[in-house]
C-alpha cells in the first residue's frame, strides 16, 4: 500500500463509529477528560492554600533571607550595602520579643512582638502587601513610643479596641515589670497564626532594659526567593569584613520542615488524583484489546492488501492517540476555565445545592415537620479562616497532567495493539 493516510483514515472511521460489543470511545474521551479537571481544579486550590501560607511565611516572618546578630553599630552600613545589591528589593532591620500581654481580657496571652522601624511598611513593600488593617487610622502607626499594632485575633483575645491600653511582660525578664502600651492599629495578613499571636511595636523608641538584649535581624527580600544561594554568596562578598558572628540563613533552611510537609502533601494528593488515569488506561487498554479480536477479519484483509505490521499497528495506536488528545484537550479547557474562576464556580455549586435545601426544608414544612437542614457552604467563614477560596494556576503543572492524560491512552493503545502482530492473514481470511 503507498501513502500513509489510509492509516489516519481507518483510525478516524473506528472512532467516529464506535466498537461492537465494546463501550463507546466517548467513555474513554470523557473518563480523561474527568481527570484532567479534576486534578488542574485540585491542584490549583491546593496551590493556592499553599502558596498563601508560603507567601504570608516569608514576607512576614523568615523573609527570604536572613542576617541575624548584627552589631547595632553597623546595622546602617550594612544595610545600605545590600540595599544596593540589583537581586534585593528591601532590607528590613528588627527584633523579636516573646511577651505576655494582657487587656480588658484578664487572661493574659502570649505573642511574638517584632519592634521594626516606624516607616518599616515603607522599607518592606511586601510586608505592606500582607497587612490589612481593620481598625485604627488604617495604616501602620507606631511613631509613639507606647502605641502598639496587633493582630486581629489576638485583639479579640485581649477585648481591645484602637485607644485601649495592654499591658506587655517580657518573658525573657519577668522581674522587670510590665509595660503599658497603647493599641494604635488592628491588622488581618490572612494567616491565622500570625493574627492571634503578633504585634509590632516601634524599633527606635523601645527603651527598656528587658528589650534591648535582643539581636538585631536584617530581613532581606529578593526579586526571585529562588535565587537564594546565588544572592548568598553575593552577600557574603560584599560584608566579608562583617564582624564575627554574623550568620546568613535562607528560607529553605529557616522553614525547611514545613515546607517539605507541604511539598509531600502536594505529591500524595497528585499521586492519589492520578489513579484515575490508571484506571481510565486499563479501560482503554481491555477495550482496545477487545477491538483487535472483534476486527480480526478486517486487519487479515488489511495485511492481504500489503499493510505491514507497523502501518496495522498504527491504526490502533492512532486511536488512543486521538482519544488522549480529545480527552485531555477538553479536561484542560474545562479545568482551566473553572480554576481560574473559582469563587463563580463554588457560588454555582453552593447555590445549587441551597436550592434544593430550601426545596427540602419546604417539604418538610408542609408535611408538619422541621426546617433542619442549614445552608451549604464549601468552606464557612465560621469554620474556615478564609474570606474565598484561593486558586492558583502554574503552568508546569498544567502541561504534565496533560501530559499525564494523554499518555496513559497512547501507552494503552501501544500495550494493546501488540496482538496484531500475532494475526496471519491467511489463517484469518480461511476461517472469517
Amino acid at each position: 500500500m503507498k501513502g500513509k493516510r489510509w492509516i489516519n483514515f481507518v483510525a478516524a472511521r473506528y472512532v467516529s463509529r464506535g466498537r461492537r460489543n465494546s463501550p463507546s470511545p466517548i467513555l474513554s474521551v470523557l473518563g480523561i477528560a474527568t481527570g484532567v479537571l479534576a486534578l488542574i481544579i485540585i491542584i490549583a486550590v491546593m496551590n493556592g492554600f499553599q502558596l498563601g501560607f508560603i507567601e504570608s511565611i516569608l514576607e512576614m516572618s523568615s523573609c527570604h533571607l536572613r542576617l541575624e546578630h548584627v552589631p547595632d553599630n553597623d546595622i546602617g552600613e550594612i544595610r545600605g550595602t545590600l540595599s544596593s545589591l540589583s537581586g534585593v528589593i528591601s532590607v528590613l532591620p528588627f527584633k523579636e520579643h516573646n511577651v505576655l500581654l494582657r487587656g480588658r481580657n484578664a487572661n493574659p496571652r502570649g505573642a511574638l512582638i517584632r519592634a521594626v522601624p516606624a516607616d518599616a511598611l515603607v522599607l518592606d513593600p511586601g510586608l505592606a502587601g500582607k497587612l490589612v488593617f481593620e481598625d485604627g487610622d488604617g495604616f501602620f502607626n507606631i511613631d509613639d513610643p507606647q502605641s502598639i499594632v496587633l493582630g486581629a485575633e489576638l485583639a479579640r483575645f485581649l477585648s481591645v479596641h484602637v485607644g485601649d491600653p495592654v499591658n506587655l511582660l517580657s518573658i525573657t525578664e519577668m522581674e522587670g515589670g510590665s509595660r503599658v502600651y497603647f493599641v494604635s492599629g488592628i491588622f488581618s495578613s490572612g494567616f491565622y497564626e500570625y493574627d492571634l499571636g503578633w504585634g509590632f511595636i516601634n524599633m527606635d523608641t523601645e527603651d527598656d532594659d528587658s528589650f534591648t538584649t535582643a539581636d538585631t535581624v536584617l530581613g532581606i527580600k529578593l526579586k526571585n526567593r529562588w535565587q537564594d544561594q546565588h544572592m548568598m554568596s553575593e552577600i557574603k562578598k560584599v560584608i566579608h569584613d562583617a564582624p564575627n558572628g554574623v550568620s546568613l540563613t535562607s528560607w529553605r533552611d529557616y522553614n525547611r520542615s514545613f515546607f517539605g510537609a507541604l511539598r509531600t502533601e502536594k505529591l500524595m494528593m497528585f499521586i492519589l488524583l492520578a489513579l484515575i488515569f490508571i484506571v481510565v488506561g486499563l479501560n482503554i487498554f481491555q477495550a482496545q484489546r477487545r477491538m483487535v479480536l472483534e476486527r480480526r477479519e478486517e486487519i487479515g484483509l488489511l495485511r492481504a492488501l500489503g499493510a505491514s505490521d507497523r502501518a496495522v499497528r498504527l491504526i490502533f495506536v492512532w486511536d488512543g492517540f486521538l482519544i488522549g488528545l480529545a480527552g485531555s484537550g477538553i479536561g484542560l479547557v474545562i479545568g482551566l476555565l473553572i480554576a481560574f474562576n473559582i469563587p463563580v464556580f463554588f457560588s454555582f455549586l453552593e447555590g445549587a445545592v441551597n436550592s434544593i435545601i430550601f426545596v427540602v426544608n419546604n417539604f418538610s414544612l408542609w408535611f408538619g415537620g422541621a426546617a433542619n437542614v442549614e445552608e451549604f457552604a464549601v468552606f464557612s467563614p465560621r469554620i474556615f479562616y478564609i474570606k474565598e477560596i484561593p486558586s492558583r494556576v502554574i503552568p508546569q503543572e498544567v502541561i504534565l497532567i496533560f501530559l499525564f492524560g494523554f499518555l496513559s491512552a497512547l501507552m494503552a493503545a501501544w500495550f494493546a495493539s501488540e496482538k496484531v502482530s500475532g494475526a496471519k492473514p491467511a489463517e484469518v481470511l480461511r476461517y472469517e
